[in-house]
């Protein structure tokens, strides 16, 4: 249930957040730029003066040469890469390692929103991607993952900033539950502090509410809490969810 932080990790100090994706780091006594691989506020991690691990990239066709992989909170490293969780939970499935999926075998990556889920009550067709296909006892199973980096008094909460595309992926989960196709919905908390999960309700209330409707149309809801070093993260175990 690990994936390690591949290539040349550069010690920083956080400086801003540029845009969405940007990040400005010092690093060898210069500013320099990163990639930032999530779309959230991460509002109390990206502050000012916190320790920074960078992942070297080379390619001429990035725009900068390091990705942001760490940020170091309250003695904690905390994994700020949204492309973690799902390689993570592919990992710990196909080595058996989460019980909640026993006699699950890995089908592919990011398949596709089957058709009958694309449209959902009363709306166009969407057309989208979840994270992983699964087989089971019971046929195909879609997964989506969500990551989780907020953590307040040892609660995790998802999400952040308010989603839209979140919202979708717990209706078309739903839809598909609802029509007995075997769908979950896993947060992974890429942080060691959490004891349980919630839906961040000041955050965004209608990501909650479809969350909740997710899991009363069948839709399995579970949370993993992960131990992070400048080397790997890594699954260690899964956490309650308090949905209301």
């Amino acid at each position: 249930m690990t994936v390690r932080i591949e290539g040349q990790r550069v010690r920083a100090t956080f400086l801003r957040r540029v845009n969405r994706f940007v990040v400005e780091v010092k690093q060898g006594g210069r500013a320099v730029r990163a990639h930032l691989a999530n779309s959230g506020r991460l509002t109390e991690l990206l502050a000012p003066g916190r320790p920074a691990m960078l992942v070297a990239r080379h390619s001429s066709t990035r725009k900068t040469r390091y990705d942001l992989a760490l940020i170091r909170y309250h003695g904690l490293w905390v994994s700020v890469d949204a492309r973690k969780p799902g390689p993570l939970l592919a990992e710990a499935i196909v080595n058996g390692q989460l019980p909640e999926f026993e006699g699950y075998s890995l089908n592919r990556t990011e398949p596709a929103v089957p058709a009958e889920s694309r449209k959902t009550k009363g709306t166009s067709p969407v057309r989208g991607r979840f994270d992983l296909l699964l087989e089971g006892p019971k046929g195909p199973c879609y997964v989506e993952t969500k990551s989780v980096t907020l953590v307040e008094d040892g609660r995790a909460l998802f999400p952040d900033a308010r989603t839209t595309r979140g919202a979708r992926h717990m209706r078309q989960l739903a839809d598909l539950a609802e029509g007995e196709t075997d769908s979950a919905v896993v947060f992974v908390v890429q942080r060691a502090d959490a004891r349980e999960l919630s839906p961040h309700w000041l955050s965004d209330p209608y990501f909650g509410w479809e969350l909740v409707a997710a899991r009363r149309a069948g839709v399995r809801v579970l949370a993993c809490r992960c131990k992070v070093t400048p080397y790997e993260v890594t699954i260690i175990d899964t956490i309650p969810t308090v949905l209301v």
